[in-house]
């Protein structure tokens, strides 16, 4: 029996589970769980980098009392583009900054430098401005001191995975989120790294998911009391890991349902086409060595602020009584286009949410139920809209929806994508980010020989529930709404 650890971080939670492996299945089991968040001291966000290192090790902790034996293997995921900046001394230079202080103005400085379409050219990487080569390029632009003294440069699961191991490697799939990879080189973007005047001594070597990279350091072994665990470099963008443990067959989409909705299909290369480029999606790398066209819309995230809302005006509020109003609110009564620019940051999200309407001549949403069906109902919009961009791309029909992730725990949710995009969506696994995480490592291991078998573990070991469509003509109505909001 393999004892396998994976640390599964998001941007408003993060887990440590342990996954028991018999070459068969997999069993997993919740050992710690913590919040996440990003903190905003003068005008810039950032992670609490000592805090989630702690956590990690509380992680370990959790472990060493569930007595299983000894650890053979852990990983770590998270989500894309964030980093952190190390000094000569491999001592951090800052708490790595957030991608939520992004703004449109990095964007638009850094295209006066290399034009988007060239960029995307090199990179498959849409414009969204919270890109890494657009946020280095900002402290660029400030002449941030850390950017000028930075030896080394780890994305956030290589960072932490540095502190726990000492080593300092790049991990293919989170690099390919950051605007700087090369696809055709596979290597990192050279020619545009020294385009933006961006240190390259900074940028360390690339591996891929499903090889071993060290192990737990010594002195943190012996001050835990366990073993000194193999270390394995997972799909350690959370998206990749989710999609490495998805049980699909055929032609099919995913959605890897969280904070965000990573809505995309699975190809061996990047495709670089100007209607990939227009339709706003990006071609990120995943567990394989493969690519994602994939479209970034912005999922739960928004009932998430809406929640923040309700419980500091009203006290706490949980995720069924949620669902359960909205299910009893009018259908369709307002329609969102949940990737509307103005959504992107954090706060006062119900009013930016009856701003739309107003703009866009709606009735405003109110009641919980009103607004929280307005969500919902909206991203089983923006999905239709995504999949029909990926069929064109494709240029082949998509049978099915596959959706993995915390976000398939919402029925509601399930059936309005089912209903909306006309095609049957299957559900599971819910920690799909975390049996990808953990089954890669057992990859690492030699129990695994291919993502084939892996898939066939997730089938052998985790339920899944499908969804059958129920389109109607008010879904279709509510769709051309969508569709008149492409020039906001």
């Amino acid at each position: 029996m393999r004892n396998l650890l994976a640390f599964d971080l998001g941007a408003s939670n993060g887990r440590a589970i342990l996954g028991q492996f018999d070459g068969k299945k997999i069993i997993m089991r919740e050992l710690h769980r913590f919040e996440n968040n990003y903190i905003e001291m003068n005008g810039v966000f950032y992670w609490d980098l000592p805090y989630l290192y702690d956590q990690l090790k509380k992680g370990f902790l959790a472990f060493k009392q569930a007595d299983v034996g000894e650890l053979d293997c852990f990983g770590i995921d998270t989500w894309g583009v964030d980093y952190g900046l190390l000094d000569k001394n491999d001592q951090l230079l800052s708490n790595p900054r957030s991608y939520r202080l992004s703004l449109d103005a990095d964007m638009d400085a850094a295209h006066a430098v290399v034009p988007f379409p060239t960029l995307f050219a090199r990179s498959g990487i849409t414009q969204a401005n919270f890109n890494t080569l657009y946020q280095l390029y900002r402290r660029k632009r400030e002449g941030d001191p850390a950017l000028e003294n930075a030896e080394t440069m780890l994305l956030m699961p290589d960072l932490l995975g540095f502190f726990l191991t000492g080593e300092k490697k790049s991990e293919y799939t989170e690099v390919t989120t950051t605007m700087l990879y090369d696809p055709a080189a596979r290597d990192w973007d050279w020619r545009t790294i020294r385009d933006f005047g961006l240190p390259g001594k900074m940028f360390t070597p690339i591996d891929r998911a499903g090889m071993l990279r060290g192990k737990l350091r010594p002195e943190l072994a012996a001050e835990l009391g366990i073993n000194q665990a193999h270390f394995a470099a997972v799909g350690t963008h959370d998206t990749a890991s989710a999609l490495a443990a998805i049980p699909g067959t055929g032609s099919f989409a995913f959605c890897s349902s969280g904070t965000w909705s990573l809505f995309g299909v699975e190809t061996d290369h990047p495709i670089l086409t100007d209607a990939v480029r227009d339709a706003g999606f990006s071609n990120e790398g995943n567990a394989q060595g493969g690519f994602c066209p994939l479209s970034n819309i912005m999922g739960l995230w928004l009932i998430q602020e809406c929640r923040r809302q309700w419980q500091k005006q009203s006290g706490p509020i949980g995720w069924d009584e949620i669902v359960a109003q909205a299910q009893q609110a009018e259908p369709f009564r307002t329609v969102i286009d949940p990737c509307y620019g103005e959504f992107f940051a954090g706060g006062r999200m119900i009013e930016k949410i009856q701003a739309f309407a107003r703009r866009t001549g709606q009735p405003e949403p109110q009641s919980i139920g009103q607004i929280a069906r307005c969500i919902y109902e909206s991203l089983a919009l923006k999905y239709r809209w995504a999949l029909e961009r990926l069929e064109e791309i494709k240029g082949q029909r998509i049978d099915t929806l596959n959706i993995v992730g915390g976000g398939c725990q919402n029925k509601l949710l399930n059936q309005f994508a089912a209903d909306s995009i006309d095609r049957p969506v299957i559900t599971g696994p819910v920690e799909g980010a975390a049996i990808g995480n953990l089954l890669t490592q057992a990859m690492a291991l030699g129990d695994i020989g291919s993502l084939a078998e892996l898939r066939e573990v997730v089938r052998r070991s985790e339920p899944v529930e499908t969804y059958q469509p129920h389109h109607t003509p008010q879904w279709e109505a509510a769709y051309q709404t969508l569709l008149r909001f492409d020039h906001l």
